[in-house]
């Protein structure tokens, strides 16, 4: 179905109209330089490399505040009044913005969508309807859902933790919640879901029985995960990696992290890994490495596309603007075959001094841009420079004779002593790194 734009009965956006591609030439601020969605790259359109999505909650629930000052930007659709109607409201211009600016797919938790209600069923009453009404926008516009999530770490009951909280009963409320949601995923035709452990963490030892929280996570991931596939849901689980904020330590520190747990668990057959690139930073990482410890495992599922600054130690969520980080990472998921179910979601938000309305454009705009520009230079780059080919030069001792015994299990230590002593001092190669960084400026 090809996307329409949405008109509601009221136009929260006035004055921006569907954003154009109009090449690298153009001063329009509101028009693509190098995101153009039909344009092939390789065998696939940009549109079906990035997969681009929005997020629900910084862009359309977000005020600009942060630990240190309040809101600094009144949103149109939060005017005062009953908290369904000011949801409704911020549907439509969520829809709005989604066709305006011409992403595929948008992202959502269930406390974006609906309020909290006044019990379990309430709530839960209130997330059916605003499904109901999400799912009409999606039939008149094609947007379709990337993933849902359930919002386990804002309320006060989480202040512990979701899974992981030593009170069995803000355990219940949990699972209540990811039922809810993953009965609203599936309404809406979600390619995935999302588990970030926001407060699955702890903040000292002293009060903390690591081993049970981390069993009981794990068994909470498992009554989610046959629970969805019991509704129907075929899609991909998904892990969310952070490695602090709020916690003092999260339990999904990060991709290897992750990664262990999983499989220390058998949970790997169903679930991969969402990476977020500030998260990547707070945790001591590049955004590459965190994608390529996921490829390496076979559990890339998609990606958070925003920015940290590596000066500043919580979550910024800044718009991606760094093409050496875009182009290094889709290094890193092109030698990977893409992204399948996932996509590029835009978990970013404007700065807190960027109060006008057309800056969520902006910023999104410069995000998809950056990925777009991004993908066409590592496409470039894999198809003309021989980087792979000096990649695999560096590994060719492995590829025959001894080294392709070593790989295959065939050698014992003594054997390899022995090699050794026969061998003498092994000659030092270069790693040609200057070589291989210098390959992203020279086709920028």
């Amino acid at each position: 179905m090809t996307q329409q734009v949405f008109t509601g009965d009221r136009e929260y956006f006035p004055g921006i109209g569907k954003i154009p591609y109009e090449g690298r030439e153009s001063d329009n601020p509101l028009a693509f330089k190098f995101y153009e969605p039909n344009r092939l790259v390789g065998d696939k359109t940009m549109e079906q490399h990035l997969r681009f999505a929005a997020c629900y909650w910084h862009t359309f629930c977000g005020k600009g505040g942060d630990p240190f000052g309040e809101d600094s930007r009144i949103l149109p659709w939060d005017e005062p009044g009953e908290a369904m109607a000011a949801a409704r409201a911020r549907m439509d211009a969520a829809f709005e913005f989604f066709t305006k600016l011409g992403v595929p797919y948008y992202c959502f938790h269930d406390r974006d969508m609906a309020p909290e209600g006044t019990s379990v069923s309430d709530s839960e009453r209130k997330l059916v309807t605003m499904v109901e009404l999400a799912s009409e926008r999606q039939k008149e516009t094609g947007m379709k859902l990337l993933w849902g999530t359930a919002n386990l770490f804002g309320h006060p009951r989480y202040i512990n933790g979701a899974a992981t909280n030593p009170d069995f009963a803000a355990v219940t409320h949990a699972a209540a919640q990811v039922k809810a949601a993953l009965d609203a995923t599936v309404a809406l035709g979600g390619e995935n879901y999302v588990f970030w452990g926001g407060r699955e963490g702890y903040a000292s030892l002293l009060n903390t029985d690591t081993r049970r929280e981390l069993d009981h996570l794990a068994h909470f991931l498992e009554l989610s995960r046959d629970y969805g596939r019991s509704i129907g849901f075929t899609g991909t689980y998904l892990i969310e990696p952070k490695p602090m904020e709020p916690s003092k330590h999260q339990y999904d520190f990060d991709a290897q992290t992750v990664i262990g747990f999983l499989r220390h668990y058998g949970l790997d057959g169903d679930f991969k890994l969402n990476i977020e690139a500030n998260h990547a930073t707070l945790a001591g990482h590049s955004f590459s490495h965190e994608l390529q410890m996921c490829t390496d495992a076979g559990l890339l599922g998609s990606i958070d596309a925003n920015r940290g600054d590596p000066q500043n130690g919580w979550d910024t969520d800044q718009f991606p603007t760094d093409l050496y980080d875009a182009i290094q990472a889709w290094l890193v998921v092109l030698a990977d075959g893409g992204l399948s179910s996932g996509g590029f979601n835009f978990d970013a938000k404007v700065r807190r001094e960027s109060v006008d309305l057309e800056d969520i454009f902006l910023g999104h705009i410069g995000g998809m841009d950056t990925f777009a520009r991004g993908l066409e230079v590592a496409w470039r780059i894999r198809e003309r420079s021989g980087l792979h080919r000096a990649k695999q030069q560096r590994y060719a001792s492995f590829d025959t004779g001894e080294g392709a015994r070593f790989e295959q299990a065939k050698l014992d230590l003594v054997a390899l002593r022995d090699l050794a002593e026969r061998h003498g001092e092994p000659a030092h190669t270069s790693g040609k790194q200057e070589w291989f960084e210098n390959l992203i400026n020279q086709y920028l």
